[in-house]
This record gives structure tokens, C-alpha cells and sequence, in this order.
């Protein structure tokens, strides 16, 4: 048995499928079953039920897997301990960002990121927080950029920055600042349910399900683009975060309103597995989205008394 085997073991026992998992291990799936069937030949033993659909894991071959998890696991932290002697930041990293990062964090990091670390190859899925920490448990991602704090006690984090919850929207311009209360007398435009945003502002605001939509329109958004189109044509108001906020035009920043103190803010963190960790790749990347974005924020001026982090 070899790595390239383990490797294939585990993409099997994830995917159910000998085509998918072929495709994960970037091999033809001849290939692939023909070294699963040497393995189980070498073993004296069947690994997997391939008559059924989706493919089912014996229970010798459900212990082998576990046992390859183990070996891949600690193959790569040996790899780590020798990049570590190397005090190189190379290689690649997989990494999952949430939606409502995603699009205003990334245009800012990653031009200056790569070129600070040219031989590190970065590549980026945007999904939910859910699947994060599921294919991080698996191994299918190095680490997450979410909105904490989690219940999730395995996952290891490393805080980015605190970014401030705004609001777009009809708010009396009389009131430079507002407290969460006074939302509830609004219309209000969310996120569609998934999104952390959506149950932070439900939270953070007490919102109750009739104050989510119109009476007479059922909406789910995937983007706040279209949650401020909504709220220009229908009126209303919803959440943003600050780097959001910095990315609109004059004339939409002008529409935006800021809690009072203690101002809201969202915990944006790093977050990955240990067993599967590529620690001074995350680190790294970690640093330079902190000394980034960090500087230009609202939390940066104000103390840990003045902020309030919104739960997701």
C-alpha cells in the first residue's frame, strides 16, 4: 500500500463513486479501480460493495479508510514540519470563503497576497459555512473564511478583523446613529435563510418572522446587489458589512446608517483542522489579510467595550 492508494481509498469512501472520485484524485477512473482492486487483492479483501449505488464501504474497508485518514493526516504534517525547516510559504492551500466575504474581501487581499508569496497557489471555492466545515473535516479544504463564533470545538481559528454591521436604507436622517430596537418598526430585506448575515440581523435587531418580508412578497437573495435594488425600488431597509459598505458609490454610502455604540460588528476568522492543517501557509495568509484590511476599519478606532460582536 501507498499514499496514492490511501488517497484513493478515502476519495471512494467520500464520493460513493468510482467516476467522482476519480475526478478528485485527477486520474481516469481505469485507473483508479484498477489500484483500489490491486489493494484489495494485496488485502484479501473486499473494500467496496460496487454492485450497489451508491457505492457502499464494507466494514473492513470502513477501518482500512479510517486508517488512511490517519496516514494522509500525518504524511502532511510531516511535509509541514519540512516547509516549516524550509521557511518557505509554498505550495497549495484550498480555501473556502462564505459569499458575504467573499466579494468584497477578495478583490482587496489577493493581488498583493500572491505577490507577496509567488510560489504559493491558492485556490478558492465560495460556498456556505456548513459546507466549509464539512469538506474541512474531510480534507477537501486546507481552511475557511467565515463569520464566528462557532459551536464547532475541533475547528481551529485565527481572528482577521471586526468588521461593523451598517444599515441601508430609510432611516430618518435626523438620527446619525441608531440602536438595534428601533429597526423593528421598519420594513426589512434579508439574505436568504443559510446566510449568517440574515440570522445575525434577526438577532441582532429581535426581528420577528412578519417583520422579514412584505406581506405580499415571498424573496429569497443570494446578494446584497440585489438586497439594495430592492430596498431603492420598495423602500425598507437591510444589513451590510463595512467592506461591502466601502465598495458602493458615493451616492449609495450616502443612504447608509451606523449603529450606535456599542457598534455591531461581525467576527470574520480563519478557520481550519488540525489534523489536516498547513500551518504557516494559513498563518501567513492570515497575516496579510489582518495588516490589509484591519487599519481601514470602524473597530480599529474604537475599544473592545464600544463593540459588540453579532452571533451568528
Amino acid at each position: 500500500m501507498n499514499l496514492q492508494q490511501c488517497e484513493y481509498l478515502i476519495a471512494v469512501d467520500r464520493f460513493k463513486n468510482f467516476t467522482k472520485a476519480a475526478e478528485c484524485c485527477h486520474v481516469t477512473q481505469a485507473t483508479l479501480s484498477a489500484m483500489v482492486k490491486k489493494l484489495e487483492e494485496e488485502l484479501d479483501c473486499v473494500l467496496f460493495d460496487r454492485k450497489s449505488h451508491p457505492v457502499v464501504t464494507t466494514d473492513i474497508g470502513q477501518a482500512i479508510v479510517d486508517e488512511c485518514k490517519a496516514i494522509v493526516a500525518h504524511y502532511r504534517q510531516i511535509q509541514e514540519k519540512a516547509k516549516r525547516h524550509n521557511s518557505v510559504i509554498e505550495g497549495k492551500v484550498k480555501l473556502g470563503v462564505i459569499p458575504t466575504i467573499a466579494g468584497s474581501l477578495l478583490p482587496r487581499i489577493l493581488k498583493s497576497l500572491l505577490e507577496r508569496y509567488p510560489r504559493l497557489h491558492i485556490e478558492i471555492v465560495e460556498t456556505t459555512t456548513q459546507n466549509i466545515i464539512t469538506l474541512l473535516k474531510d480534507g477537501m479544504l486546507d481552511a475557511g473564511i467565515i463569520a464566528t463564533p462557532l459551536t464547532e470545538e475541533a475547528m481551529e481559528e485565527k481572528i482577521l478583523y471586526y468588521e461593523a454591521l451598517m444599515l441601508y436604507g430609510e432611516v430618518d436622517k435626523q438620527m446619525k446613529y441608531i440602536l438595534p430596537e428601533e429597526i423593528q418598526r421598519h420594513k426589512v430585506w434579508l439574505l436568504e435563510e443559510g446566510h449568517c448575515l440574515r440570522e445575525q440581523f434577526v438577532r441582532l435587531c429581535a426581528l420577528r418572522k412578519k417583520d422579514i418580508h412584505p406581506h405580499n412578497l415571498t424573496f429569497h437573495a443570494q446578494s446584497f446587489e440585489t438586497l439594495l435594488s430592492m430596498v431603492d425600488e420598495f423602500g425598507g431597509i437591510t444589513l451590510i458589512p463595512e467592506l461591502y459598505y466601502q465598495t458602493l458609490s458615493n451616492e449609495k454610502q450616502s443612504k447608509v446608517s451606523i449603529f450606535k455604540v456599542p457598534i455591531p460588528v461581525r467576527e470574520v476568522t480563519m478557520v481550519y483542522y488540525r489534523p489536516y492543517a498547513k500551518e504557516r501557509s494559513i498563518a501567513a495568509i492570515a497575516e496579510h489579510i489582518n495588516v490589509v484590511i484591519t487599519p481601514e476599519l470602524i473597530s480599529n478606532k474604537h475599544s473592545n467595550a464600544e463593540l459588540m460582536i453579532a452571533r451568528v
